[in-house]
């Protein structure tokens, strides 16, 4: 593969500086109105539903969707779409069962959620489980697959790639909290949709069509279903183990729900969740088909991580090289910037103003915050450069099988509080302690200690996230009737009896909608 650097004109260079100079006056413009407390993290509780569905994509949408989709499109084919397009379950259960009972207690984040039904000690635990989680899932992973990006285009060590762009992207949570964030995340996403359209637009064309590229690939390259013997993605590993990440990531996570909190009203959260799913329909189209378009253009690739910049490289016009350059500072300010503001939201809500300083002043809070940020990403690069020593997994894997280790505490911990009644605090603090040490150290062994290419004992990693997550389910309903609720939880049981909104009838709508669309995929796909 050419170096893309190799092929920069003064065109790109110009592109590049033009968008940095754009992004820079979106972000000031929208910080001139100096928000301070809380608010600065929540938006004021302005976002409408545009802006929640493009700021929860871009969230989502890191530069791993760029690079780990093509690569196991690459070798795959379309399965892998399944961990987008099947979230709409979840995304929905998010829609009408977390976020009206979120919103409704007016909470800033979740650990406060907790808080509010189990007490302070649910608050803390929770707040630094929180704070780990999304060191790893959203800050590193997102920064490592920046950085890996910007090492095959620059060759320049992951330690001074990550560095570079971690700065750029602390620079607007650091500045602008969520509202600069979500306004820049609007602008960054219709440029990614443009600029990835583009790329499929001039693969499809070299090859002759979707017909011409149905014809020159295996089969079960357009199948979403595997069967059980797969060895990579087994019908039964995702119906099982992808359901306990989803529910962690979409409905307990902050940096995505933190926008939703940030909603005008019940129904524009709930309209914004919903424009999330359409939104992630294109992930076949603009990330997992360039994979695919790559297999038959370039054949063989000795490391199929290679296949998203091989697109890049060989089929963009010279003089618009730039562009992608500009879709990676993209994606990368976009997750990065939502994650960090989350980052610091929980450490200032639920740590700082909770037992350092409960009388802090406005200006105090945005300022501890900010110093949250830099901190977030000090210590992200060095968790960024631990995960590039991960060996034996393609990187659509790694970032998978990180995400199914953290998820089980998470989802056992709320599908346990928002539905069942009986839930108490010595549950719910059990399975956050006791039941993160146990899923982050499984995952520590899987990755790093006992690695699956040396070690073949390991089961899927999807499977492995499902049976810790029955484990601690019945260690959870085990502890629930055993142990009986703590007086504040008999003093606040009302928290439980939650009166929420209905959903409106555009709500109904918007999801009736997108459950038929995706029914009709999955049939076409099966």
């Amino acid at each position: 593969m050419n170096s893309i650097l190799d092929k920069l004109t003064i065109y790109d260079y110009c592109i590049v500086v033009v968008y940095l100079v754009a992004l820079l006056t979106i972000g000031l413009l929208s910080s001139r109105k100096k928000v301070e407390g809380a608010e600065h993290f929540l938006a004021s509780k302005s976002l409408s539903w545009y802006s929640i569905g493009f700021n929860m994509w871009a969230t989502n949408v890191g530069p791993s969707m760029l690079l780990a989709f093509a690569t196991v499109g690459y070798t795959t084919g379309i399965v892998a779409v399944n961990f987008d397009w099947y979230a709409f379950i979840y995304l929905f259960l998010l829609a009408v069962v977390f976020a009206p009972r979120y919103i409704s207690t007016g909470v800033r984040t979740l650990p406060e959620f907790m808080g509010k039904r189990f007490g302070s000690n649910t608050q803390t635990i929770l707040a630094w489980y929180s704070l780990v989680k999304m060191l790893i899932s959203w800050l590193s992973l997102g920064l490592f697959a920046g950085g890996f990006l910007v090492r095959q285009i620059l060759g320049i060590p992951m330690w001074q790639s990550v560095t570079v762009l971690v700065s750029l992207a602390g620079l607007f949570a650091y500045t602008g909290g969520l509202k600069t964030v979500a306004k820049i995340n609007i602008f960054q996403m219709i440029l990614l949709i443009a600029v990835s359209a583009f790329l499929t637009f001039l693969g499809l064309s070299k090859i002759g069509g979707i017909s011409s590229l149905i014809q020159q690939t295996p089969a079960n390259y357009w199948s979403l279903i595997r069967p059980a013997s797969d060895p990579d993605y087994p019908w039964y590993a995702i119906a099982l183990g992808y359901p306990v990440a989803a529910i962690a990531f979409f409905c307990t996570d902050q940096a995505m729900v933190q926008s939703v909190l940030g909603a005008k009203n019940l129904e524009q959260g709930q309209l914004g969740i919903n424009f999330i799913a359409w939104l992630k329909i294109l992930s076949l189209p603009l990330f997992i088909l360039t994979g695919i378009i790559c297999s038959v253009l370039f054949p063989g690739l000795n490391d199929p991580s290679l296949a998203y910049m091989t697109m890049v490289t060989n089929l963009f016009p010279t003089g618009l090289n730039g562009l992608v350059i500009v879709v990676l500072i993209a994606v990368l300010v976009g997750t990065i910037g939502s994650s960090l503001n989350s980052l610091s939201t929980v450490f200032t809500m639920d740590i700082y103003l909770k037992h350092i300083r409960p009388d802090a002043t406005n200006k105090q809070i945005t300022q501890v915050g900010r110093y949250t940020v830099i901190i977030g990403c000090l210590a992200s690069v060095f968790v960024a450069l631990a995960i590039d020593q991960i060996k034996g997994l393609n990187l659509f894997d790694v970032f998978q099988s990180i995400l199914g280790f953290i998820a089980p505490p998470l989802a056992v911990a709320f599908l346990m509080a928002v539905l069942w009644k009986r839930t108490n605090r010595a549950a719910i603090n059990t399975i956050l302690t006791f039941g993160a040490v146990m899923s982050l150290g499984t995952g520590v062994c899987y990755l790093w200690i006992f690695p699956k290419d040396i070690y073949s004992f390991w089961p899927h990693y999807l499977m492995l996230s499902f049976s810790l997550f029955m484990l601690l389910l019945i260690i959870g309903i085990g502890l629930a009737y055993w142990v009986p609720k703590s007086g504040y939880e008999m003093e606040h049981k009302d928290m439980y009896n939650i009166t929420v909104e209905k959903p409106s009838g555009r709500v109904k709508t918007a999801w009736a909608m997108l459950f038929v669309v995706m029914l009709l995929l999955y049939i076409y796909f099966k």
